[in-house]
């Protein structure tokens, strides 16, 4: 009996800790109170037939036992048989054993209390926190003692312990405490406690963290609990973190998963958690929620910016719902749906899960539509930057049906709709609907309608003019819009910079700009390289408005690293050669560009461009440059001036003797340099073309086979020419080249550069003896173009393929 002085107390389960407050008693435990089975004091006294008194749950079992094993019911002290199993109860000794307990229960209450002090020993300190958990646990009634006796507030002192052990006690016992007692959470909430408790989630610790999270689990049970836990900063955003931890146990995981849905009861929770990551509570309320829930956290999600995952979550949970909201909501409802779709829209993904939501005929609608139910001008600026969005996704949208007449987005009234809007709004829709534009004309299965649609509305010029437009975002799109029709429009477009002034001034004006590369420069270079190069008049303009004088800055600034950007330097670098090249073209009519090209040196400057490994496009316009240059050099060469001869010598050509003239070009057989006639031979620019005949860009092969055939052309000396190209080591790779076939281009310029090779007897003879020579000039015979198998077959003679006598093709004039 000594062991035990309380019958609902486990003796088995007793601690150390709380033991010396189990032994502190103002009377002794009467016999009277023990149970005989269990040893321990009652809660429940019952009497038998014979007066014995047990404890209800204990006799019970006992007289189970005797069914089960088929034995006579007996008294377990007495062992005589009963007649009957009832049991009395034995009121007056219950409450005689309630009221001693409660007695020594308030002597050892005093006792803990004298312990709950920040300096009482780590030991005592835990003791007390001990006993105070199991007098709760054992009745909800100890848990008013608790309150009543004002401990709550002395063990929340005791998290502010430097002892781990003691805090991880203290919050273990104010769990035990409040569990399913209200009056003891709102006491615990008052003042910073919750504060305090929210702390220990950034703590190290995982016990302390555990602990933690398991009361405020236990206080978010309580609804009015619910807006303060989640006030406190960052507990939502901890407690997000910690239901996605790999690290955390899985206990302190589903508690904090817990807690969350607990805390789901506020909206600003729900606010809270759609910030920190946890979507699904916002949007499980936009689907069920009332209708001014919808609206609120539809309203919030526009807000909200979101990473591409979530875009894409957000899209297929909640795309249909907002679409709908959008189609047929109060325009305050219809705000909030467009906000929110603008947000989720600008993932090419999730813009794509809207558009088979059926978001398009709705948005073009609410663009176009006149009339009571039109959107305010704000709200048309956030459809177009939907509508931008959605076709900027790579969505096939030539067959989605978007007007009642079954039109579709790139149908020409749609498109001449959107060209009304672009010229009588504000600039903020105007950019949307230009990046509109900019989409539809990117991919190959739409933008022959737009281009269509802009020539019969005679747009180009109108479209044009946003190229001055103070608005940075507005320039740009109009700029990538002209350049993506440029090869549709090239000359209308070029007619129209040519007649306006200031537009072609403004784009030279852009690409001038030394900061860093930005999109906008990329498409200016882009947009006045696809202008068409053989406008003469386009390129005396840009001449004379120092147009290529700043390509060539800003081509030496990326090759000197002078420039910031690397995002839009390839594109930049690309579109600035080829609009250096153009000047290239105007040569033969322009002799300003040719005083040009001397004074800039441009050849040597293309002659550098061709080593610009890895950039294709360079290297090939760069050769296309350099093969217009070399064209000129034969009329740009100066031939030596012979020195008239003398009577005798005119009577007697024997007598005169012919002067030596030195430092004459032996391919152009006059005075030549680089920088005045363009000499490629000069420039030392036959070894680098002939290593791009081995590239693996046929482009960059044909424009390096195209400048070096100008070596072979009429006008020059063709034996020195076939030398040059022998000591560069060309002649195989040539030949190489009109064996692989790559293109039929290739194959036309290496057949017409073979053909002049085999003129020298040495190659000829040689070339004869390869079979693959022979068998690339046979086909070409037999299946190239008119003009290419005549070309064959004059090789073909050369290498005794085909007689001379023979004339497979008559003669042309």
């Amino acid at each position: 009996m000594d062991e035990s002085w309380d019958g609902s107390y486990d003796p088995g389960c007793q601690s150390d800790e709380s033991y010396p407050f189990e032994r502190q008693h103002i009377e002794p435990i009467y016999d009277s109170f023990v149970c005989p089975l269990t040893k321990q004091v009652m809660r429940d006294p019952v009497s038998l037939e014979n007066g014995q008194t047990f404890e209800r749950e204990a006799i019970e079992k006992w007289f189970k036992e005797c069914r089960d094993s088929g034995r006579k019911l007996v008294c377990p002290l007495t062992q005589k048989e009963l007649k009957s199993a009832d049991l009395n109860p034995s009121i007056a000794l219950r409450n005689t054993i309630e009221e001693w307990t409660a007695r020594n229960e308030a002597v050892q209450l005093d006792m803990a209390r004298k312990s709950l002090y920040v300096s009482s020993a780590e030991a005592d300190i835990l003791q007390s926190l001990k006993y105070v958990q199991h007098i709760c646990q054992k009745s909800r009634m100890n848990k008013h003692v608790v309150r009543n006796a004002e401990l709550i507030p002395m063990i929340v002192d005791m998290l502010k312990s430097k002892s781990r052990r003691v805090r991880c006690r203290a919050l273990e016992t104010l769990r035990i405490v409040v569990e399913e007692d209200a009056d003891n959470k709102a006491i615990l909430a008052e003042g910073d406690t919750v504060r305090t408790i929210v702390k220990f989630l950034s703590h190290e610790q995982s016990k302390e963290r555990e602990e933690a999270v398991s009361l405020l689990y236990e206080l978010s049970k309580s609804g009015s609990l619910c807006e303060k836990i989640g006030s406190i900063n960052g507990v939502i955003l901890m407690l997000v973190g910690m239901t996605s931890s790999k690290s955390e146990i899985l206990s302190t995981v589903e508690k904090a998963d817990k807690t969350l849905e607990n805390l789901e009861t506020c909206e600003n929770n729900i606010r809270q958690m759609a910030e920190s990551g946890r979507l699904q509570p916002l949007l499980n309320q936009i689907l069920e929620g009332l209708p001014e829930t919808k609206l609120s956290m539809a309203s919030y999600l526009g807000e909200l910016v979101l990473n591409n995952d979530f875009k894409v979550l957000v899209s297929r949970m909640v795309g249909s719902s907002l679409i709908n909201i959008m189609r047929s909501g109060n325009m305050q409802s219809r705000e909030a749906a467009l906000k929110a779709l603008n947000q989720i829209s600008s993932f090419e993904v999730s813009a794509k899960v809207l558009i088979e939501a059926g978001i398009l005929p709705p948005l073009v609608r609410d663009l176009f539509i006149v009339g009571a139910n039109r959107l305010p001008m704000h709200l048309k600026e956030v459809a177009a930057t939907i509508l931008a969005n959605v076709v900027n996704s790579g969505y096939d949208l030539d067959s989605i049906i978007v007007g009642p007449d079954h039109q579709t987005l790139v149908s020409e009234e749609t498109v001449h709709n959107l060209l009304h809007l672009i010229s009588n709004t504000g600039p903020a829709i105007e950019c949307k609907l230009l990046q509109v534009l900019v989409g539809l004309t990117s991919y190959p299965s739409t933008v022959s309608n737009i281009v269509a649609a802009i020539k019969s509305s005679g747009a180009i010029v109108s479209l044009a003019q946003f190229i001055e437009a103070p608005q940075k975002d507005l320039r740009v799109a109009s700029i990538k819009l002209l350049q993506n029709l440029s090869p549709y429009m090239g000359q209308e477009l070029a007619d129209a910079l040519r007649g306006t002034v200031g537009q072609l001034g403004s784009l030279i004006q852009v690409i001038s700009e030394n900061i860093a590369i930005t999109e906008e420069q990329a498409a200016a270079a882009g947009l006045l390289a696809e202008l068409p190069e053989r406008d003469l008049g386009l390129t005396r303009q840009m001449l004379d408005e120092g147009a290529f004088q700043a390509v060539i800055d800003g081509v030496v600034r990326i090759r000197l690293g002078e420039t910031r950007g690397m995002r839009f330097l390839t594109p930049f670098l690309e579109g600035l050669v080829r609009v250096l090249a153009r000047v290239t073209f105007a040569l033969a009519e322009e002799s300003d560009a040719i005083a040009f090209c001397r004074e800039q040196n441009l050849a040597a400057l293309f002659i550098e461009l061709l080593q610009s490994n890895g950039l294709d496009n360079v290297q090939m316009v760069s050769a296309m440059a350099l093969e217009n240059l070399s064209q000129e050099s034969k009329n740009l060469t100066r031939l030596p001036q012979l020195p008239t001869p003398g009577f005798c010598a005119s009577i007697f050509p024997c007598l005169s003797k012919q002067p030596v003239i030195t430092g004459l070009c032996r391919l152009h057989r006059g005075s030549c340099s680089l920088k005045e006639t363009f000499c490629l031979l000069e420039g030392q620019a036959v070894d680098k073309l002939v290593a791009l005949l081995d590239h693996t860009n046929e482009k960059v092969v044909e424009a390096a086979l195209a400048a070096i055939s100008t070596l072979l052309d009429d006008g020059v000396d063709i034996e020195q020419g076939v030398k040059v190209l022998c000591e560069a080591e060309g002649i195989r790779s040539i030949l190489d080249v009109l064996i692989e076939k790559r293109t039929e281009n290739l194959r036309r310029r290496a057949v017409w550069a073979v053909e002049r090779l085999l003129r020298t007897d040495d190659i000829a003879c040689e070339a004869s003896g390869d079979q693959n020579v022979g068998t690339a000039l046979v086909d070409a015979f037999q299946y190239a173009d008119y003009r290419t198998r005549q070309i064959a077959e004059r090789a073909l003679k050369h290498v005794d393929k085909i007689p001379n006598f023979s004339g497979v093709f008559p003669n042309v004039a």
